[in-house]
């Protein structure tokens, strides 16, 4: 695999850097924050020497893209609001997994849903791991762990690719990125013997987020405020309990965005 670079133009610290890691250090919990990978040093000085709306714009044409508005800034309308829907609020990374869960009533049907995003466009989306009595945050738990599972995939297929795990729970990414390693020293209680809610769950997140933890960013996002990946995956959780489906299947059907927006939101 050849040295890959990156620069981040907008950060705790900003220029180029030779590894992922830096990256995350100096970009993890920004919700402002620009970055992207390149093939070589000199790719990146040019890149840094620039801006980042530029860098979108010759990366997509390099590609065979146009040069419509950037990732970042793209909008698609939603018709059952009729607001815009923004894409990649945070600014892209090579691979974007969203995840949302939905239950109704609480505890009730709950499902899952996933939308994978490659280089700024929708390419996958996912429903299902329906439970009768499940809640929230069983719902948005087994989001994060099948955005894990799928991070493993495309880091097997290439480790050098950036990738963005996003959800609107707190509660869930708090649970493994924040929480977790303390309940496992104090074994697995909340201290004093106090029981973890959801244990089982968290204990499988916990265990597949500490092999790729180097390799991803974790972020939050404001729920139902529009944000496309965020919508999309809202409604394939509401599929999967509406359809009740239990395994994690792909959504087979072609991804219509505003048609998907349109449904009924969780």
């Amino acid at each position: 695999m050849s040295k890959k670079f990156y620069v981040i133009w907008k950060g705790a610290q900003t220029g180029v850097f030779t590894t992922w890691p830096e990256v995350q250090q100096h970009t993890a919990g920004r919700s402002d924050a620009q970055y992207m990978g390149f093939e070589s040093k000199s790719a990146a000085d040019q890149a840094f020497a620039s801006t980042y709306t530029k860098a979108l714009m010759q990366r997509s044409l390099s590609k065979g893209g146009t040069t419509t508005a950037p990732t970042s800034t793209r909008k698609t309308t939603s018709k059952a609001s009729g607001k815009t829907a923004t894409i990649s609020p945070n600014g892209p990374s090579d691979i974007e997994i969203y995840c949302d869960g939905a239950c109704s009533p609480n505890p009730g049907k709950s499902g899952t849903g996933i939308a994978v995003y490659e280089l700024g466009k929708v390419t996958s989306l996912y429903y299902g791991l329906y439970h009768p009595n499940g809640t929230n945050n069983t719902a948005e738990l087994n989001g994060l762990l099948s955005s894990f599972q799928i991070a493993q995939h495309f880091i097997t297929k290439d480790s050098e690719k950036s990738i963005c795990i996003l959800s609107d729970s707190k509660y869930s990414i708090d649970c493994i990125t924040k929480w977790a390693k303390g309940w496992q020293a104090k074994g697995w209680t909340r201290g004093k013997g106090e029981e973890i809610k959801n244990l089982a769950l968290v204990q499988q997140c916990y265990a597949l987020y500490k092999t790729i933890h180097t390799k991803i960013t974790i972020r939050h996002v404001k729920g139902h405020a529009n944000i496309e990946g965020n919508e999309l995956s809202d409604r394939m959780a509401v599929i999967a309990r509406v359809k009740r489906q239990e395994a994690m299947i792909r959504y087979d059907q072609t991804i219509d965005i505003k048609a998907i927006l349109a449904m009924q939101p969780g």
